[in-house]
Order: structure tokens, then sequence, then C-alpha cells
């Protein structure tokens, strides 16, 4: 039933930015102070009080992402982390109301419209993730948290709903199918990342050998207290927080009577491996405009170059309309409205990539002026003007990373996942002062190959 009082829960909740802005801005000198600890099950907690506004946001991390996909069953952790949506199991507990009766997707969905409150998973390369928003009023928490509990722990995997999601994705791949960019996505991904599993396709064929005991034994095996990551942003003390945690990982296997020294380590995946010489593929594809792909492995995301690379990368390309690349590649010769360069930094090493589109007659000339950009500011590094004025954005841009709850959540979370330092964000800034021409041009040189890189072009004749 949605109440009054519900519908005024879900506007502080969807209006709660504006409001950790003041709280923020307040604290800003003072530090951003996290708390950590480890629970008994081995779930390590990582929190931020944030009293000002009566709400929570919650994330609890697993290393069960898709780099844990059987390589025939590309998308499993995907698919798992979305049907545990699709309904709960009847509960083994018996409250006030009596037993817990099973709840299907559609009642899973209007309970939680009761509440006012959300909560659902999702899986990455690295990791599976479920996030809880709920506002601390006593009367509504409470009920949130064993709610997000039994989805957790108790989730019904549905053979018939899953015969329904299959059939949506394949759809949805067929669809994406005849979409160049996707194309020249897949073709980049298998040869940069080769047979590890970052570069795993999801296709109809790998999700037809998906069952729904395939979920349930990835669940079972991954999903347990022991392996949890826990970050709480909000208007939680740590009892509070402690005994939050607890219960929202209660039902889970293993939950109970195991140690944290029972758990087994998982087995190590392994690193992506460098490239050896260029690849090139053309692809034929009747478009407008042509999809550029430029890359290669770039570098863990504990790797101690991470802030020269941040930075230079702004510079070569993460910039905008500012970077080298855009310079050189849209304003000087108009080959492209867009050019940009990223690194994706992971467990693994994930990919560096610069991307555009271009007509395609002109693909040939915009993948030359590419390659010699980052060759040069590979050699050369950036200029010190070029270095102050992307410090000076960075650091200016600092507070807006982290002006919501939710922004700080996901910056804890990366904290806490990574295993960064607890004072990663008080120093942030301070670290991109620190920074060097000479850091920038050593990091880049360690590493990128720009002789060594793989470029896929799909568009025009082959």
């Amino acid at each position: 039933m949605i109440t009054i009082k519900n519908i005024a829960a879900r506007a502080i909740l969807t209006g709660a930015t504006g409001l950790f802005c003041a709280f923020f801005s307040n604290n800003l000198l003072a530090g951003i102070p996290i708390e950590q600890w480890t629970q008994t099950s081995g779930a390590q907690v990582y929190l931020v009080q944030s009293p000002g506004i009566p709400m929570v946001d919650v994330q609890i991390d697993f290393d069960a992402g898709s780099r844990r996909d059987p390589a025939d069953k590309a998308g499993l952790a995907g698919v798992t982390a979305s049907m545990t949506g699709k309904g709960v199991l009847a509960g083994k507990q018996t409250g006030p109301a009596g037993a817990e009766p099973a709840l299907d997707e559609n009642a899973l969905s209007e309970a939680w419209a009761d509440l006012g409150a959300s909560f659902g998973g999702g899986a990455s390369t690295d990791r599976m993730s479920f996030s809880l928003r709920s506002l601390t009023y006593p009367d509504l928490l409470p009920k949130a948290v064993a709610l997000a509990a039994r989805q957790l722990g108790e989730p019904a995997f549905p053979q018939t709903v899953w015969q329904r999601e299959r059939e949506t994705l394949n759809a949805s791949i067929k669809e994406s199918n005849t979409r160049p960019a996707t194309l020249a996505g897949r073709a980049f991904g298998a040869a940069v990342y080769g047979q590890h599993p970052y570069g795993y396709e999801v296709t109809q064929e790998t999700l037809a050998r998906i069952s729904v005991a395939d979920m349930q034994a990835l669940y079972s095996r991954l999903i347990v207290p022991c392996r949890a990551k826990v970050t709480l942003v909000g208007a939680v003390n740590r009892a509070q927080a402690d005994a939050l945690v607890k219960q929202l990982l209660a039902r889970l296997p293993s939950s109970v009577g195991t140690p944290a020294s029972a758990c087994q380590a998982l087995p190590a995946v392994a690193d992506v491996a460098p490239l050896s010489k260029p690849v090139e593929q053309r692809i034929a594809f009747d478009s407008a405009q042509a999809h550029v792909l430029i890359g290669q492995p770039g570098f863990r995301r504990d790797d101690p170059d991470f802030f020269a690379l941040t930075v230079g990368n702004y510079i070569l390309g993460g910039g905008g309309f500012v970077s080298r690349l855009t310079e050189e590649v849209r304003q000087k010769r108009g080959l492209s409205y867009s050019v940009y360069s990223y690194f994706a930094p992971g467990l693994h090493a994930g990919a560096f990539t610069v991307g555009l589109q271009t007509r395609p007659d002109q693909a040939d000339q915009a993948v030359k002026v590419s390659r010699e950009v980052v060759a040069q500011f590979v050699a050369e590094g950036p200029t010190p003007a070029e270095l102050q004025a992307a410090k000076d954005n960075l650091m200016g841009g600092f507070a807006l990373r982290i002006d919501s709850n939710r922004k700080l959540l996901d910056n804890v979370a990366n904290i806490a996942w990574n295993g960064l330092a607890l004072d990663y964000l008080d120093t942030w800034t301070q670290r991109v002062e620190k920074i060097t021409v000479a850091d920038i041009r050593a990091a880049f040189a360690r590493k990128l190959q720009p002789a060594s890189m793989v470029t896929v072009v799909v568009g025009g004749a082959p």
C-alpha cells in the first residue's frame, strides 16, 4: 500500500543531492572520515556517517563479476544478478505476521514501492554489486533491511521468468548486431583482451547454455558473507551500521556458524597478456560514419602510476574540447566532431582506448593523425601549460565527484574494492597537484606502446 508518507519519502530520496551538497560544503575542510572494520563473518564494512539527511545508501560488493564467467557461458554473472530481483522464496522465518510468503517479481516490486525504498543487483567485469537506498525512519528502515535480506539471501530464480528474460536478451543482441558501434566494440575487445574474460562476448549461444542451476551454483559459491565488502553512507552510526550489515547478510549461505578463517580463496584469474604486435581490422559496413577504435591493454587500478596516467589522459583525450586529440583531429582538421581517450583500469589491465567517428573516406587520415598524437604524447609528455590547466580543472571539479550520497558511496566503495587508503579522498587533490611533466612522460612510456596497438575501423568499403 502506497501511503502519503512513502510518497514523501521518495521525494526526499530523489531530492537528496541538494541536501547533501550543504552537508558536504560544511564538511569539506574537515575531510571525509571513513570508518572501517571487519565482522566475525569476514565481511568488511566501510562507513561514512552523514546525519544531515534521514536516509542511508548501502552497496554490497562480491568478487563475482563476469571475469569469473565460464567462457562458454559468458553473461552468467550479469543475468544472475538481474534474476535476484525476479522474486524471493518463501521465508524460513516466522514473525508477528506469520510465515513469510513467497514473492513473485510483481509482489516484490510492489513491496519496495510501498516502502519508498529500492534494492537491486548488477554485475560488472570484476564484481557483483547490490545497492539499497532507504530512509532511516524507525518504521521504514527495519522493513527495508528485512526485505533486502530476503532478496539477497533467498532469490527464487524462477525458471519461467528466466526463459522470458533470455528471449528479451536475445532480441536485444540481434538488434545491437545491426549497429556499427557494436561490431567495432566486439572486434576491439577480442583483439585487445584475447582469451582473457574481459574480452568474453555475450551471445545467443552463451545465453542458451545458462540454466537456473548455473545461477544457483554461482550464487551459493561466490555470494557469501566472508567475501562481502559493504559500504554505507548516511544517517546511521557505527553500531547501527554493524547491525544493519549483519542483518543484510544473515540469510546468505554460510552466514551462520562459519568463521571468516574458513573462507577459501578463489582461484586467481590470469592478467591480460600484453600485445606483441600491432593488429588492424577493417570491417565493411554501409553507414554514414566510420567507427574507429585504437588501443591496447592498459593498467590495473592499484598501479602506482594511476594519478600520473589520470592527469596525463585528461590532457591527451579525456578533457573534451581542451584535449590534444580534439585539437589535432577536430579543430585543426575537421575529421571528427568528437574524439576521446580513456583508461579502464580494474582488477586486471583494462583497455586504453582512443575512439572517434568520421566519414568513411576520412578514416585513414583520422587514424593516422590519432596515432601520431598518441605517439608524440608518449614520447614527449605534456607541456607545462597543459599540465597546469589540467590540474586546475581536475582539482577545481573534485567537489562535484562527491556532491551526493550516491557519488560518495561510489567513491568509498571504490576505496573498499581496490584496497585504497582510507584517506584517499582527503589526499586526492594533493596527489594530483604533485604530478609533474616527467611523471606523466615516464608513466605513459611504461604503459603504452603506440607501435603495437589494435586499430579497428568499421564502415565504408573493406
